[in-house]
């Protein structure tokens, strides 16, 4: 199993800001139509393997959930299908949110 590398909100918000990462939310439906981070892709089990089919494995992938529990385990997939640059973003969207709350949609 690979060792996941965490980002901390502000570098992901940098990253965002530069345009050089995919942002992906693993929460549940609803709570990622109510807010998420813009331009973030919603991947679920019913569009993982869209994701893993249509995404550049060599593109930085900066993965989230509620609170940067669940999102270890989903980055650490990520890196075993091949992803180059794979991090949890710490504190997961709450954190984000308690930062950047207008940079939500």
């Amino acid at each position: 199993m690979h060792s996941v590398p965490e980002i901390d909100p502000d570098s992901a918000k940098r990253r965002l800001d530069a345009g050089d990462a995919t942002f992906v939310d693993v929460r549940d439906p609803d709570s990622y139509r109510a807010a998420r981070i813009p331009g973030a892709v919603h991947v679920t089990d019913e569009t993982l393997e869209t994701f893993l089919d249509e995404t550049d494995r060599g593109r930085a992938v900066i993965v989230y959930c509620y609170h940067g529990n669940s999102s270890v385990g989903g980055a650490a997939f990520f890196l075993e299908q091949g992803f180059k640059e794979v991090y949890s973003m710490s504190g997961g969207f709450e954190a984000w949110r308690g930062v950047y709350d207008q940079e939500t949609s």
